[in-house]
């Protein structure tokens, strides 16, 4: 049973998920501003943060936002359908996935069950490559001494590229592998998430060291 924060100002929205949600087993926090949302987590952190994008006062991209500088805490949004930008945006602010609606509630399930089974599914033990270490199973990373703070899809896909040091791996098996998802069209989710790691691991992060971009196939972790 996960500790879900929802957050979705249509009324008979959020409680259709709220219900649906609880009959999956999960314990569900709702509410419609993103204030009250951000006071809740400053209160009792949950496992999981569902956010609305379009919410009154504070959206759910600010508090996505918000959350990232203080804290990794798993994001999912709910997006209207074709709102590409919102997802775009979104995803840069540091969500880690999102969900079209009208939500499917088993969709939405799925997908967080999937976060959090990455959030646990670390081993014990410790990889190194030049000033880069990642304790899978402490959940750490560190670079030259520094400890990096990555979301649980951050580190899943970080350590996805370690697993396979100087292989390609392309969008669509980061998907399945890091997502669960299989459809090609989220492959935005892989290349947003490539950019957070980045900016947080690499030296220069337009100049890479660890993750190379190979053109038209994925990416590659290079150990240096």
């Amino acid at each position: 049973m996960a500790g879900i924060l929802l957050v979705e100002d249509d009324p008979s929205v959020r409680t259709a998920l709220e219900l649906a949600l609880t009959r999956q087993g999960h314990s569900v926090t709702s509410y419609a501003t993103g204030e009250e949302a951000l006071d809740h987590i400053r209160a009792r952190r949950p496992e999981i943060a569902i956010l609305d994008v379009m919410l009154p006062g504070i959206d759910g991209i600010e508090v996505c936002r918000r959350v990232r500088k203080l804290d990794q805490l798993p994001v999912i949004l709910l997006t209207a359908r074709g709102d590409d930008l919102d997802v775009v945006v979104g995803l840069e602010a540091g969500a880690d996935d999102y969900v079209v609606k009208p939500v499917e509630p088993r969709v939405l399930d799925a997908r967080i069950r999937a976060i959090l089974r990455r959030a646990e599914s670390a081993a014990s033990d410790r990889i190194t490559f030049g000033d880069l270490v990642v304790d899978r199973g402490a959940l750490k990373v560190t670079l030259a001494g520094k400890e990096i703070h990555l979301t649980p899809t951050e580190l899943r896909l970080l350590l996805e590229l370690i697993r396979h040091p100087g292989q390609v791996l392309n969008r669509r098996y980061l998907l399945r592998e890091v997502w669960d998802h299989t459809h090609i069209a989220d492959s935005r989710l892989v290349d947003a998430c490539v950019q957070r790691v980045r900016a947080k691991i690499e030296p220069r992060p337009g100049e890479p060291v660890f993750i190379h971009t190979v053109r038209g196939f994925g990416y590659r972790f290079n150990p240096p």
